[in-house]
């Protein structure tokens, strides 16, 4: 799970970072606000994606997905991106958790069978 969401996490940087001019051509927004909040935020992605192995960047990633989903709604078009990127971060959340719990079943099976030959 935790590389799917490493994965999802490292190109919502590049989109965070992408924001930056679209917020301060097409909504006027001041390039120092707009430099300070989507940067930071594409910062922040980037280190919480090489920190997914601690469980408290897991969360602080969920916090930085509901602060992408808000900030969104400062630039036109920005919130289809969002959407898009927290349901890509939902959907791995999910199918890595499916597919950790298959291999610990796995080992768990593997485990057993060289115990008992």
């Amino acid at each position: 799970m935790r590389v799917v969401c490493a994965v999802v996490l490292a190109f919502e940087a590049i989109v965070l970072g992408l924001a930056i001019p679209v917020a301060i051509n097409t909504e006027g927004i001041d390039p120092a606000l707009a430099g300070g909040v989507w940067g930071g935020m594409a910062a922040a992605v980037l280190v919480l994606s090489a920190l997914q192995k601690y469980t408290w960047a897991h969360y602080a990633a969920w916090a930085l997905q509901a602060g992408f989903l808000f900030t969104a709604f400062q630039v036109s078009g920005m919130l289809l991106i969002a959407v898009v990127f927290v349901s890509l971060w939902v959907t791995g959340v999910i199918v890595g958790r499916r597919t950790d719990a298959l291999k610990a079943a796995r080992d768990r099976e593997s485990g057993a069978e060289t115990v008992d030959a």
